[in-house]
């Protein structure tokens, strides 16, 4: 039960590169622990506490996230937002507040989350650019590409395509869609003409399970790996060796749907 009774609901958006992932660690700066600092510094009390919507890996960002924060005391979060954003890094940001009932909880309310990873095909790749996608140089079969996207739709058990864990048992999830789209998010002299996305939305996500499926799309355009691997993953994970995740810098939480507002 929630002893703090007043409840807020923020979106949130953030670039990941500085930050070793979204909650606390021992001596590390996470997206969390920055936020807690500057909410502590303008409300002048440490009473509060607060959740997220996603727990985000080292260096992947957020457009579309949400945190919801729990206080003691009813206050005008309206007029308090301008001064958290004034006090939060740039490469932080509180978009919106809205104050919700006692009883809404956010990772309950999560209907769906959309991530997009961001790479490119270039041969000659500026690295400026390698701060937001990942380029792979080389002849790829967007075909096969596209189609590895179709196989992971559905429900599907994602043990072969996730960093398991001892405590858990159930890697069955849901991928509502997934395929490959042209990127038009970023132009200029220091990013290639051709830029591409991942886009998968589903009900929930394992641990890098995207930069996995990510990682497996690719092996599959270069060539590295068979079709037929990916539903053999879903029913026997154990006989193959574990995937290598798709670096994080390419990645973002593009949206999350909430439900019970």
């Amino acid at each position: 039960m929630q002893s703090r009774p007043y409840s807020y609901l923020f979106s949130i958006s953030y670039f990941g590169a500085r930050y070793k992932g979204w909650a606390p660690q021992p001596n590390q700066q996470t997206v969390q622990r920055r936020l807690e600092r500057v909410l502590r510094h303008v409300m002048g009390h440490e009473d509060f506490s607060l959740i997220g919507a996603s727990r985000t890996d080292a260096g992947v960002s957020c457009i579309g996230g949400y945190v919801q924060v729990f206080l003691r005391e009813k206050v005008d979060m309206s007029t308090l937002l301008p001064q958290f954003n004034a006090h939060l890094p740039q490469d932080i940001r509180l978009n919106s507040v809205l104050e919700v009932a006692t009883d809404f909880n956010l990772i309950h309310s999560v209907t769906e989350k959309t991530y997009r990873y961001y790479f490119t095909n270039s041969q000659s790749f500026n690295p400026f650019a390698s701060a937001f996608m990942v380029n792979l140089p080389g002849e790829l079969n967007w075909g096969a590409m596209k189609e590895a996207c179709k196989l992971f739709t559905g429900i599907h058990d994602f043990k072969g395509f996730c960093k398991p864990s001892e405590n858990k048992t159930d890697y069955k999830r849901e991928v509502l869609s997934a395929d490959i789209f042209t990127s038009k998010e970023f132009l200029g002299q220091f990013f290639p003409e051709e830029i591409f996305y991942f886009e998968i939305t589903g009900t929930g996500f394992l641990h890098h399970q995207v930069r996995m499926m990510m990682s497996v799309v690719w092996q599959i355009g270069s060539q590295e790996m068979e079709l037929a691997e990916i539903t053999s993953r879903f029913d026997f994970p154990e006989r193959f060796e574990k995937l290598p995740p798709a670096p994080s810098n390419g990645l973002v939480l593009w949206e999350t749907l909430l439900t019970n507002l």
